[in-house]
């Protein structure tokens, strides 16, 4: 097995300072703070890979695209490219250029969506698979893995691939609140039950779950509320318009936080708090795909409750999660109660 190895660095940067992906936006998200997210994301799929094979024959991107972290893995990549020092499009295209000389058996990019349609495009008509590791804001596309963790394991035993889309949307509009998410390309993906499905926009009646919700909050307590039509049912219910693809911050009649950053919502929260979040149609992901705002460290100082439309339980067989946190991913996992009506609650498996 060669495997051609690209990383993104600034895939993700946007995403818990609230500005909802990175396009456009890095010089803003590093004036809020931001820190990469796709290196250290690289560091984990890496590590687990070499577990599996440390002889494994890798090329890699220059750097800041994957090169010396392969090597902090005990890799000695073959590097196909030189990247600026401030990456572009250009640079992955040189690089999958340089996979496809050296005859890769298969393209492992890290990222996003937009990461995912330009490594599409750059292999198609090669017949070449390609495999995400999971690091961008936006994760709409089929290719992906569930986790870093999950790549590697993908990498190393896979025996057969199929036709998956790649999707992706325009971010300013995502930013406006309107999720229109268009097929960019269909690529060749490795084939496994850890390879999630694409995301579903469809949704059901939440009415009376919201009004469930309004009916029973305790005015001491600190709500930090989800992105997403189902959270967005109860923000109305409690009397305001949240952000429909953002994190609100609320207690007792007034909207503390709109649209908020990881740091503006650390900063609102109380003695008792609750994150109410509802998981992605089609995936299952409860927390690490489009609200990273929902840091570990927001996490951590939070109980969770987790609601859903039965519509969308029914077309999922476990939920899931990917913090960036593998610890703070084991102490979420295990069985869990899904609101689904005022009163009724659903058990559901968290993996």
């Amino acid at each position: 097995m060669h495997v051609g190895l690209v990383v993104n660095p600034i895939a993700g940067m946007g995403g818990r300072v609230g500005l909802k992906g990175t396009d456009g936006k890095v010089d803003e998200a590093r004036a809020r703070g931001a820190s990469p997210r796709a290196p250290e994301r690289s560091r984990r799929m890496l590590q687990r890979l070499a577990d599996h094979d440390p002889t494994l024959s890798l090329s890699a991107a220059g750097d800041p695209m994957g090169a010396s972290l392969a090597r902090e893995a005990g890799f000695d990549p073959q590097v196909v490219s030189e990247p600026a020092s401030e990456t572009t499009v250009d640079d992955t295209r040189a690089a999958i250029a340089g996979f496809i000389e050296r005859g890769v058996d298969l393209v492992v990019f890290v990222g996003g969506d937009g990461t995912a349609a330009d490594v599409a495009d750059a292999l198609a008509s090669t017949g070449i698979p390609m495999l995400g590791v999971p690091a961008g804001v936006k994760v709409y596309s089929a290719v992906f893995a569930v986790s870093p963790e999950d790549a590697a394991d993908i990498i190393v035993s896979f025996e057969r691939t199929e036709r998956r889309e790649v999707m992706d949307i325009n971010e300013d509009d995502y930013r406006d609140g309107e999720v229109y998410p268009e097929l960019r390309a269909v690529a060749w993906v490795p084939v496994t039950d850890e390879l999630q499905s694409s995301k579903q926009l469809g949704g059901g009646t939440v009415d009376a779950l919201a009004a469930g919700i309004a009916d029973g909050v305790d005015p001491e307590t600190t709500y930090v509320l989800g992105p997403g039509s189902t959270v967005g049912a109860i923000k109305s219910a409690l009397g305001f318009e949240g952000s429909p693809i953002g994190v609100d911050v609320w207690r007792d009649g007034e909207l503390l936080v709109r649209d908020g950053s990881e740091a503006e919502i650390l900063a609102a929260l109380g003695d008792r708090n609750v994150i109410v979040v509802s998981p992605i149609g089609g995936q299952g992901f409860v927390f690490g795909r489009g609200n990273p705002q929902l840091s570990p460290a927001v996490i951590r100082r939070c109980s969770v409750e987790i609601v859903a439309s039965r519509s969308k339980l029914d077309g999922l067989s476990v939920l899931r999660v990917d913090t960036d946190d593998p610890d703070l991913d084991a102490e979420l996992c295990g069985w869990q109660k899904v609101r689904v009506g005022r009163f009724e609650r659903r058990m559901m498996k968290l993996i």
